[in-house]
């Protein structure tokens, strides 16, 4: 009976990184020709607020959707299974149980009643087409459970990704992002040859001539190929001129101290060789253990050099398990807050500065919905006018900002 289910009546909430996202809708498809309905929860733990919070919505959505069967996943779900196991109607699958089959059907759920809606605030349709490339992680961060709760760096075959690169064009998606927890580490050996990620981005180019837009999520600013990466940035224009640098911070004492394998003069080599074409993001860790004032103000100081547009700034959350947990010299959480927002208004203060340099430039932007696009710079674009079918990439001029967004009219 469930095998003829025509009703595809999943659904998805992600909490974290993009690799959740797609992950969600890889669970999805898998479960839609077997199930009537479910909702798959993926979950967070980068920090204790992270877990806190997944704990928090699969409560409301168990309360809001008594009926419905739901599947908590991800990494809360597998550092801390106990917050969700007594929730009615939840089912715990961990991370490397996700993408089986028989966790979700092993066991004999409640059916929901036929005329059952589901209450949810489900993950939005994506304009752009996530294509995870590896996973898992090798490195051994002092604040991070993450490579406890995904394992070992594992990296994909490229016959798999330039499927699902080819699946994701037929589908109409012509932006692709390369996503997984660690893609700087992608690496495929054969015999004597070796693919690294400049390598993979330049054979998709080759081998899917129909992508238009090619983006890498979160890259480890470390590893000597990200410099090939800059240089096929800068000679291919479908190679999009944003990259996300999971820096933490820009003091050296303190990199050191999370077993970073980066420093802060790496950065300021890398920013130099995009030579003003390529625009930065960051995540930075406040108030990690033993960041004096002075060692904050290092990494203040190369923010306001290197100008990044964009910072993920979150306070440090001592995780259990981890070597930064049992480190002396905490810092007082409301330091570590307080460090957060001056970091959040130097970005802001950059942002602003390269926005007004953009106005009256035209750029090509990705529609997503209601007229919002994107820009190669990941800057949200409101064009006025008719509306435009989403997933349409289009010339657009910048006409005016808006707060943190761009204003623009098509270029007939």
């Amino acid at each position: 009976m469930q095998a003829e289910n025509k009703k595809n009546n999943i659904k998805t909430v992600s909490f974290g990184c993009r690799l959740n996202a797609l992950e969600s809708e890889k669970i999805k498809n898998m479960l839609n020709p077997v199930l009537d309905s479910a909702i798959v929860v993926n979950t967070c733990a980068v920090t204790a607020e992270a877990e806190r919070q997944s704990g928090q919505a699969v409560r409301r959505i168990a309360r809001e959707n008594p009926n419905i069967p739901i599947f908590v996943t991800g990494c809360a779900a597998t550092r801390n299974p106990e917050l969700f196991s007594g929730i009615d109607n939840t089912v715990v699958v961990s991370n490397f149980d996700k993408m089986s089959i028989d966790a979700y059907t092993k066991d004999k759920y409640r059916p929901a009643p036929e005329a059952t809606e589901i209450k949810l605030n489900a993950d939005a349709p994506m304009s752009k087409q996530f294509v995870q490339i590896q996973n898992g992680c090798n490195h051994q961060c002092a604040y991070c459970i993450t490579r406890a709760l995904r394992g070992p760096s594992v990296s994909f075959e490229y016959e798999k990704i330039l499927s699902d690169v080819k699946n994701a064009i037929k589908n109409g998606f012509y932006e692709i992002v390369l996503t997984g927890i660690d893609i700087a580490s992608f690496v495929l050996r054969d015999g004597d040859k070796v693919m690294l990620l400049s390598d993979l981005c330049k054979q998709l180019l080759i081998d899917a001539p129909e992508i238009q837009r090619l983006r890498l999520s979160s890259v480890d600013p470390a590893v000597p190929d990200i410099d090939n990466i800059i240089d096929l940035i800068l000679s291919d224009e479908r190679m999009m001129p944003h990259m996300h640098f999971s820096m933490q911070s820009g003091s050296d004492t303190i990199l050191r101290a999370m077993g970073r394998r980066h420093s802060a003069q790496r950065v300021r080599n890398l920013v130099a060789r995009a030579n003003n074409k390529i625009t930065f993001s960051w995540d930075i860790i406040c108030g990690f253990p033993g960041e004096t004032e002075e060692l904050f103000n290092e990494t203040l100081d190369l923010i306001c050099e290197t100008k990044p547009i964009k910072i993920h700034a979150f306070p440090f959350s001592p995780r259990p398990g981890t070597a930064a947990a049992d480190m002396p010299n905490q810092i007082d959480r409301g330091i570590s807050k307080q460090r957060v927002k001056i970091i959040n208004e130097q970005a802001q203060t950059n942002r602003a500065e390269f926005m007004k340099q953009q106005i009256g430039k035209m750029v090509r932007v990705l529609v997503e919905e209601n007229n919002i696009a994107r820009d190669p710079h990941d800057i949200t674009v409101k064009i006025r006018g008719n509306k435009i079918p989403e997933k349409t990439i289009c010339d657009t001029e910048i006409i005016d900002l808006c707060g943190d967004t761009f204003l623009g009219d098509i270029i007939s």
